[in-house]
């Protein structure tokens, strides 16, 4: 693998990417407009190349593809100006601050047939993979309904909401495991510490084949909490990230309906069976993420969270935004 990545914004999560891209030896250049930052970073890895500005970047030829890890309000212009410098792109979620501007990069990255990889990120988590895998083989039934909860104290944003910031990992990961958009939306969110910046919110989502869905999404809570629990006809599957090894757990629980009776005669009984622990790889998610952008420019595939996938969550996230600015009213999403 070459050295031929650039990450561009180097803070928060980029110092995430830049260590990733490292590992993998796959890390040409790392690009933040602030000098001090690019020092610190000089200490830490000296002979990667350093710029405080895109243009260079851009134009350096060794550089096949970028990392986009700005501010969300400029992951539109610096993914637009990467792809149409031939270089293949990877952008942190959000993808874009509104649905235009996402399906506009989505063609433009067909046009000039370059990698565009969003950066949803919990898609590569093996604990979501296997969940996937149990979906997919019946093993949970038919899915009733689904609900995550992504709440802490911190990290408090100053350019975006909770919900721009946090959801998109629940919305992917339901796209992803559902395998269909979501329809209708409606939110409810709460401003507390700054104005106009919801610091908490309550999503309910319906999908096209009657799964209800629903997130609580906070930074201003005393818990930390990641976690997704699906239900089903045969199981029931809780995802827990924050639980150090048994991260995916699968209860063979639920009700036993009798079928044979005639309603109002039909029974209802409560199932109790074993709960498994899927043995998970532990491997860093971010990692494999890094790993599968890198493989993506190599064989001139697309990524599993691809573009379309990114204009989706970012329809989503647009519907829901507008229904919590109504006060909690039902907002159809199109196309969902």
């Amino acid at each position: 693998m070459g050295k031929d990545i650039a990450v561009i914004g180097c803070g928060y999560w980029g110092k995430n990417l830049v260590r990733n891209f490292t590992k993998l030896g796959a890390l040409h250049t790392i690009c933040d407009s602030d000098p001090e930052t690019l020092k610190q970073f000089g200490t830490v890895y000296p002979n990667v190349n350093k710029e405080t500005i895109l243009e260079p970047v851009l134009a350096n030829k060794e550089i096949k593809g970028v990392a986009i890890s700005t501010p969300a309000a400029f992951h539109y212009s610096v993914a637009k100006e990467a792809l149409l410098a031939g270089k293949d792109i990877f952008v942190e979620k959000p993808f874009t601050t509104n649905s235009k501007d996402a399906q506009e990069l989505m063609a433009l990255s067909i046009k000039e047939q370059r990698v565009l990889m969003v950066g949803h990120l919990l898609l590569y988590h093996p604990a979501i993979q296997i969940l996937k895998k149990y979906i997919q083989a019946g093993e949970l039934g038919e899915i009733y309904y689904l609900y995550s909860t992504r709440v802490n104290l911190g990290q408090i944003r100053q350019d975006e909401n909770a919900l721009w910031r946090l959801v998109p990992h629940d919305i992917a990961m339901f796209i992803y495991l559902l395998e269909e958009s979501p329809r209708v939306v409606s939110a409810q969110g709460s401003c507390y510490l700054q104005p106009a910046l919801e610091d908490v919110v309550f999503v309910t989502l319906m999908f096209p084949k009657g799964i209800l869905a629903h997130i609580h999404a906070s930074w201003l809570d005393p818990h930390k909490i990641r976690q997704l629990t699906i239900v089903g006809s045969k199981k029931m599957a809780v995802f827990d990230d924050v639980e150090p090894e048994h991260k995916l757990q699968i209860y063979d629980r639920g009700i036993a309906i009798n079928y044979d009776a005639v309603p109002p005669l039909r029974t209802l009984a409560l199932r109790s069976g074993e709960v498994s622990l899927p043995q998970i790889d532990l491997t860093e998610p971010l990692l494999l993420e890094c790993q599968e952008f890198a493989k993506c420019m190599r064989e001139r595939r697309q990524p599993l969270s691809d573009a379309r996938q990114g204009v989706e969550v970012v329809k989503t996230l647009e519907a829901t935004h507008k229904s919590m600015q109504k006060g909690g009213q039902q907002i159809s999403i199109l196309g969902g």
